[in-house]
């Protein structure tokens, strides 16, 4: 196993199974390193790229995207080289704008889709978006809208295919549905957040994936820093904030089997996490979020080792999931 291509779920397009996110960069990570991590992400083999108009946070959301539009303006092929994802819901506020109810909200329409398309789009100096995303479901809005909404961006050219993030299992199947009603190609993809402590996407979001043919884009696959050797980096006097000692300190138990585990087999805690999801079929790409380049090399090592039946099985006597997919885990 290594970085390699796999279609996004049952489409067409083939993307690295490895997503390079970048909610880090701008505030975190200097644009200098930013331009620096996607240009070696690209040498790596990965060619996914997953950000959201939010991004940029304390410095101002959709600063991210402003800083890969500079990238992909320093020409070299860096656009066309690149399946670029980006996400619509959250606030988008903007300094120089004024308040502004549907940009400032957290919602989906067709007003708001198509106005934060055309932002996003100005800000990553392009023309069309890749894989747009829903960031999170909105159960108040009809599917009518929005389907029409993203369907009026696909005949313009302006997007390719049509993610979902953060959505239930029946969310999923609904959109399906809807979409099929209208004879249009639905939802490629959904962007969960999964990782060996958090897994509950098997009871319903991944046999959604699954029979709707999408492909699974786990977010946060180190559990926040926690699956990256967090008992180790507190022993050397790292400073952790107060709420990730508390997740820590309930999960103790919990992770001195796993780094113990980890030891043993001779590769770093974070990349054990990310390889055992790269051994799931339904998983299409981890979102890896590095803040520097020596993060993204490691991510990339963890693509290169195979977990034989024995240690997937102590992992999950480690972190147990919910017990299969539903309504088993829980019922006859």
């Amino acid at each position: 196993m290594s970085v390699t291509n796999k279609r996004l779920g049952k489409h067409g397009v083939l993307v690295s199974n490895l997503c390079l996110g970048t909610m880090n960069f701008g505030w975190q990570t200097s644009e200098e390193e930013s331009f620096k991590i996607m240009d070696r992400a690209l040498e790596l083999g990965i060619n996914f790229f997953d950000t959201a108009d939010v991004y940029g946070w304390s410095v101002e959301h959709g600063h991210t995207e402003e800083i890969i539009g500079r990238w992909f303006a320093q020409g070299g092929g860096r656009r066309e080289a690149t399946v670029l994802a980006t996400k619509v819901f959250n606030p988008v506020s903007r300094k120089a704008n004024l308040k502004e109810v549907n940009s400032d909200g957290r919602s989906l329409s067709a007003y708001k889709i198509r106005k934060h398309c055309e932002g996003s789009l100005k800000r990553l100096q392009t023309d069309w978006i890749d894989l747009y995303q829903m960031h999170h479901i909105d159960r108040d809005c009809p599917w009518d809208e929005i389907w029409q909404a993203f369907g009026s961006l696909v005949e313009q050219g302006k997007v390719v295919y049509v993610g979902s993030s953060n959505f239930a299992g029946w969310d999923i199947a609904t959109a399906c549905q809807e979409a099929s009603r209208r004879g249009m190609m639905g939802l490629a993809s959904e962007q969960s957040i999964y990782h060996l402590n958090n897994r509950m996407v098997e009871l319903e979001v991944i046999p959604a994936c699954r029979h709707y043919g999408l492909g699974l884009i786990p977010w946060s696959p180190l559990g926040g820093g926690l699956l990256g050797g967090a008992l180790e980096k507190m022993q050397t006097g790292r400073r952790m904030g107060d709420g990730f000692e508390r997740e820590v300190a309930e999960n103790r138990d919990k992770l001195e089997k796993y780094e113990a585990l980890c030891h043993e087999l001779g590769h770093a805690p974070g990349e054990i996490a990310l390889a055992w999801l790269l051994h799931n079929p339904i998983v299409t790409a981890p979102i890896i979020g590095p803040r520097t380049i020596e993060q993204l090399e490691s991510a990339v090592r963890a693509s290169e080792i195979e977990l034989d039946e024995d240690v997937l099985k102590k992992l999950d006597e480690i972190f147990p999931g919910p017990g299969g997919e539903a309504p088993k885990a829980y019922a006859w």
